[in-house]
């Protein structure tokens, strides 16, 4: 079994509500139409009834089972916007009128005032349009400044802590993070990691140092993450700066250090100094090792928003939707 097989698997045994904007685009009602008839979610298609129809009709797609919010609805969209606004938000009343005749913000919304689960979208609107929508209507989480990607590499031949599987972050957003940065994204990808993967994170900051082996601007910056991300999350295993065999290999570990530590030569969480080095090594791995990488779930927001690739296909579009329910929790 594949890791999205497993993780569709995994997501059938506590379906979530996805509110999918994007209805003008045939492959989101494809994929809406096989998570539903696969137990994944129930998918709530947040859009005007007549775009809905006609990409159906297109597409040859059955809407029956699947919700449908009609955002030309005045007395529903007002509705939304008091339970919105129940909770202190960074829209005004205003605002959420006028940026709710945009699909995208219309459903995030609905995500933030509880009437839906998780949001999914990416496939017509750019990454920009999604952070940006993210941060205006859902807002990081609890001591997290940025959103930040991970994703979920297989390795044919590496046997770490969970077999053959780690996860590498950032690898999408945050091309020169500095240390508050860092610490954010090391205290997302530990939650989403444990919300999609059920691991007890173990979170390591990479570096070409290990413990002051060697000294740079880039590991006091690391020193520096790490402290802000144990003062901010004492909870978490999270440690460094290691370079990448003290990391993962027990043995090295032993070697390079002389303290005890909860993460060392058995991290299952990578985090990069900076996406140089994260883009890099996620393609290392897959043209030189054959190996695979997952991933469109974004860590760090209040609540699940998936950005998916604009080309990705029909079946990527349902895993990544699996892996959306998965970080929406129990």
């Amino acid at each position: 079994m594949t890791l999205i097989e497993e993780l569709t698997e995994k997501a059938k045994q506590s379906p979530k509500r996805v509110a999918l904007p994007e209805c003008e685009a045939e492959k989101t009602l494809l994929a809406a139409r096989e998570v539903l008839e696969k137990g994944i979610g129930t998918p709530v298609l947040v859009n005007d009834p007549a775009v809905i129809e006609e990409t159906a009709k297109k597409a040859g797609v059955s809407l029956e089972g699947m919700e449908i919010v009609d955002i030309t609805d005045e007395a529903k969209k007002q509705e939304v916007i008091q339970k919105y606004l129940e909770e202190p938000r960074m829209l005004s009343e205003k605002a959420c009128n006028r940026r709710m005749k945009k699909p995208i913000y219309y459903a995030m919304i609905l995500e933030a005032a509880g009437y839906v689960d998780c949001t999914f979208c990416g496939h017509t609107n750019t990454t920009g349009d999604v952070l940006m929508c993210a941060m205006d209507c859902i807002g990081m989480q609890e001591g997290v400044d940025v959103p930040s990607i991970l994703a979920i590499v297989e390795t044919p031949g590496f046997e770490g802590p969970e077999g053959n599987r780690i996860v590498f972050a950032d690898c999408g957003l945050n091309p020169e993070p500095g240390a508050e940065e860092l610490a954010s994204i090391a205290i997302a990808s530990a939650d989403n990691t444990k919300a999609l993967m059920g691991w007890e994170p173990r979170t390591a900051f990479l570096s070409f140092s290990t413990c002051g082996s060697g000294t740079a601007g880039s590991v006091d910056k690391i020193l520096e993450a790490l402290k802000i991300a144990k003062e901010r999350r004492p909870d978490l295993k999270i440690d460094g700066e290691f370079q990448l065999d003290t990391a993962i290999d027990p043995e090295v570990a032993a070697k390079k250090l002389d303290r005890p530590s909860d993460v060392a030569g058995k991290a299952n969480v990578l985090i990069f100094p900076e996406l140089n080095a994260a883009n890099i090594a996620v393609k290392l791995v897959q043209r030189f090792a054959h190996g695979s990488a997952y991933g469109h779930t974004l860590s760090g927001f209040a609540k699940p928003v998936a950005d998916s690739s604009r080309g990705a296909t029909v079946e990527e579009i349902v895993g990544d939707i699996a892996m959306l329910v998965l970080a929406a929790g129990n």
